[in-house]
């Protein structure tokens, strides 16, 4: 009890140390189903003035006869152009660091201390080309197992919300 009550003088006072900044999920992909979409919106409705989150599509590129290559470099030149102005880029991708919600909620701390705005991306059917990952801040995965994508961008909304509600308290999530 005396832990969690020290834990919450520590995030209190850290709350003054936290700057405004702005969150996004650049997504590849489009048509997703309904359900997903409101979803996201709710917890995008969730979130507060000082931390605002979106969810951008980026256009994947159309198959055709092109080679895995060939729709990369597409998507990574539209990549991109969203990323400009974003001081943080995450990438989500299956070899990335496996955080806990409490981890999660450590990170966006952090990022929140340190300022500047933050983009998480999930790339399209044929993954993220090698150049966007190697220049990003961070890789995390959401879990092991293999996600499709819109599922994977409602838990990412999902798990965005949960982890800002560890760092204010709320009672939103629930530990143990």
């Amino acid at each position: 009890m005396a832990r969690a009550r020290r834990e919450c003088a520590r995030r209190q006072s850290l709350r003054r140390d936290i700057v405004a900044m702005r969150l996004a999920i650049l997504a590849v992909g489009h048509k997703l189903p309904d359900w997903v979409a409101a979803g996201c919106a709710e917890y995008v409705k969730r979130m507060p003035r000082e931390l605002p989150l979106s969810v951008v599509e980026i256009r994947p590129e159309p198959r055709g006869s092109k080679t895995r290559e060939q729709l990369l470099a597409a998507e990574k030149a539209r990549l991109h152009s969203a990323l400009q102005g974003y001081a943080r880029v995450v990438v989500l991708d299956e070899r990335g660091d496996d955080l806990t919600t409490m981890k999660l909620a450590q990170r966006l701390e952090s990022w929140m201390q340190e300022g500047g705005d933050t983009a998480v991306v999930i790339g399209g059917a044929d993954g993220i080309d090698e150049e966007i990952k190697q220049a990003s801040h961070a890789m995390i995965r959401l879990s092991s197992m293999t996600l499709p994508h819109a599922m994977a961008r409602l838990i990412l909304c999902e798990q965005l919300y949960r982890a800002l509600s560890v760092i204010r308290n709320h009672p939103y999530h629930r530990e143990g």
